[in-house]
């Protein structure tokens, strides 16, 4: 109960987008998901990091892939390394940094070497992305840079799903999912970005052209959703869609975010549709 708890706490505390959803999926799935998520999370954190300097960032993403790596099964994972690894930067980095390990051993024992094999990659790309200063001059460079920090998530959740229900879904449309989502923060989060001397859009893009790029890889992803039949999975994918696209009408508006009641309002409407 005390882990469970504590995973249900740090989804809400860290996700508007995605706690609702996640907590309507089965006992299992929900699990699965959960790990995977709270895992990503803990590394973006790193790679956002406000004060940690590159080569710091570059140590702790490259501990973890390292770390993930070497693990065999739930029971035996070595929960010492990472606490190792971070033990001076106790009171810099977020607890859900710091807890990763239990985290990767929340998922069901068959889907969690999965769920820290994707970690692990995602963690070594970051860490290059950081290396070379988050350089995006092309479209190209945007879509590298997106499906190493969000594209790859929606492949583990086409094996994640495939696990637990025996669906094989189209891999593609999981992809465009991954990357609109992503596009859409870059969009929210541009003048941070900025602050801190990082700019995601390639050379000579305005906010314009990142939301068609957005709306393009959003549309993708919706369509297929659509021809899914209902059920927890597509409650899912859905409901981060249709938040990604009112926080884009949201920005056209001139506000920086989607106001909570909002993300409750369209968070209902999916669910009763």
């Amino acid at each position: 109960m005390g882990l469970h708890q504590d995973v249900l706490d740090m989804l809400k505390k860290t996700s508007r987008t995605f706690f609702i959803p996640i907590s309507h999926l089965p006992s299992g799935l929900q699990e699965a998901v959960s790990s995977a998520y709270l895992c990503m999370r803990a590394i973006d954190e790193i790679e956002d990091h406000p004060t940690l300097e590159k080569h710091g960032k570059m140590r702790y993403l490259r501990s973890i892939s390292r770390l993930l790596q070497a693990q065999t099964s739930v029971a035996t994972f070595a929960h010492s390394g990472f606490s190792t690894t971070y033990n001076k930067q106790q009171d810099t980095l977020p607890e859900v940094t710091l807890r990763i390990s239990e985290w990767a051993c929340y998922a069901p024992e068959q889907i969690a070497p999965r769920i820290w094999d994707a970690t692990a990659a995602m963690a070594e790309r970051m860490a290059n992305w950081v290396a070379n200063g988050w350089k995006i001059r092309t479209e190209s460079d945007l879509d590298s840079y997106t499906f190493a920090v969000a594209g790859a998530i929606g492949l583990l959740l086409c094996d994640i799903w495939a696990w637990f229900d025996g669906v094989q879904m189209n891999r593609t449309p999981a992809i465009h999912f991954g990357r609109g989502l992503q596009a859409v923060n870059i969009l929210r989060n541009r003048t941070e970005d900025l602050a801190r001397g990082v700019d995601f859009f390639p050379t000579g893009w305005s906010r314009e052209h990142m939301q068609q790029y957005a709306m393009h890889n959003l549309s993708q992803a919706d369509i297929y959703s659509r021809s899914l039949p209902p059920g927890p999975f597509v409650f899912f994918i859905q409901t981060p869609l249709a938040l990604a696209y009112a926080t884009l009408e949201a920005l056209a508006r001139g506000e920086s975010k989607l106001s909570r009641s909002a993300v409750l309002q369209l968070t209902q409407q999916i669910k009763d549709d």
